[in-house]
């Protein structure tokens, strides 16, 4: 490792726990869902509505960052992303007492962390593109992993904590959760972040971006990625629950966690043997076990096996993500903020539109949740056609004759 190389990792390990925060401020509240209907008296369709309300601002704010990211600096975005996630986190423990309607409350705290975890996700991926590497597709893979050991941990240490000091402390409990990005804050104020982009290629327009038909191969790619990790991740806990007949405390242990568990073994692999591996190929074959885990979970009768599949799914996910986003910073040089942004905002829109597919097709079939698993194949193939479809499109003599500023 070059010491221009070293002087970057305090950056990148400030990244990683960038996308932990992102994790936190994602998966802590749902955890309180039960406890807000008991305390607060609201009924769960309101709160429920947190979830939709929380991605919904984080894709607004994926398409804002567009406009004013490179204006500020990602030195100044990141440490507003992570002041919003601590006063999000902290707020939430004070206003449902200051409102006479406890949801207004938790709504504002929840809208103040949501603009924190949609600019870290803008954020935090060209902020590791910059910086010196060895091997850019290792360090994406392994950023990316980070979000799923913090999915683990907010789970994990939030059961044990409210199993040992009850679910009335659940306050404690979020005000630890912000000295994550309270700390990080500091952290951001002093590493160095070098320029995505240098001064004589400042980044692609939207039009420019747009005018390119690779761009939109890679918006479809990264739409289908989003939906299938989420069509299975959102459901994960429901078979869990009816296939081995536990509580929902064991269904989230043995269903989201083992999901999250291994989709981050996946990325974790990549991030220490990516140098190895060709990525191309390797999402091609995760593609392909994805599509193997649907078929799993879609035709064999069989709960456990199901569940099995459900893991599986997860161990196949882990690379499409950030395979995308290094297949994009690779083949279009300059895209930029904007080109993050977008390509966020593709994720975010299949992360939130594979799960509804799901829901509304198993919904139609009586609940039949394999019905709806049948459907999201169509996800996982849509992706492999997009592989080729890119692979197709590098290599036709159509492309721009300079390919380095393709």
């Amino acid at each position: 490792m070059t010491e221009k190389n070293a002087k970057y990792q305090k950056t990148i390990a400030a990244c990683f726990v960038g996308y932990i925060v992102q994790a936190i401020v994602n998966n802590f509240i749902p955890l309180l869902f039960l406890t807000f209907q008991s305390r607060y008296q609201i009924p769960l369709t309101k709160i429920t509505m947190l979830v939709t309300i929380n991605f919904g601002l984080q894709l607004l704010v994926d398409l804002a960052a567009i406009a004013f990211v490179d204006k500020i600096g990602y030195r100044a975005a990141a440490i507003l992303a992570h002041l919003c996630a601590a006063a999000g986190l902290i707020l939430l423990t004070v206003l449902p007492e200051l409102f006479a309607d406890p949801f207004v409350g938790i709504l504002l705290a929840v809208l103040i962390y949501a603009v924190g975890g949609g600019l870290l996700e803008v954020l935090v991926s060209p902020i590791v593109e910059a910086c010196p590497s060895d091997n850019k597709e290792k360090a994406m893979s392994l950023l990316h992993s980070f979000y799923c050991w913090g999915h683990v941990g907010v789970v994990l240490l939030s059961t044990v904590f409210f199993a040992i000091f009850g679910i009335n402390n659940w306050k404690i409990m979020a005000i630890i959760w912000a000295i994550v990005p309270a700390v990080n804050t500091v952290v951001f104020a002093k590493v160095p972040i070098a320029k995505l982009n240098t001064e004589e290629d400042s980044g692609l327009s939207l039009k420019q971006l747009a005018g390119k038909q690779l761009f939109w191969i890679l918006m479809l790619l990264m739409l289908c990625a989003g939906a299938c990790e989420q069509s299975v991740s959102q459901w994960a806990s429901t078979f869990a629950e009816k296939g081995l007949g536990v509580t929902k405390a064991i269904g989230d242990l043995a269903g989201p966690m083992a999901f999250a568990l291994l989709m981050g073994a996946s990325r974790a692999f990549y991030g220490k043997y990516g140098d190895k591996i060709n990525l191309e190929r390797f999402m091609i074959s995760s593609v392909l076990l994805c599509i193997a885990s649907y078929l799993l979970i879609a035709l064999v009768p069989i709960p456990f096996i199901g569940l099995i599949g459900c893991g599986i799914c997860g161990l196949s996910v882990g690379i499409l993500w950030p395979g995308t986003f290094s297949m994009a910073a690779a083949s279009i040089r300059g895209g930029g903020t904007a080109m993050f942004a977008l390509l966020a905002l593709a994720g975010d829109l299949g992360c939130s539109g594979g799960p509804t597919l799901v829901g509304m097709v198993s919904g139609h079939f009586d609940d039949n949740l394999r019905m709806g698993i049948s459907a999201a194949l169509v996800f996982p193939l849509l992706l492999l056609i997009g592989i080729f479809w890119k692979r197709k499109n590098l290599l036709t003599p159509q492309a721009p004759k300079n390919p380095e500023k393709q």
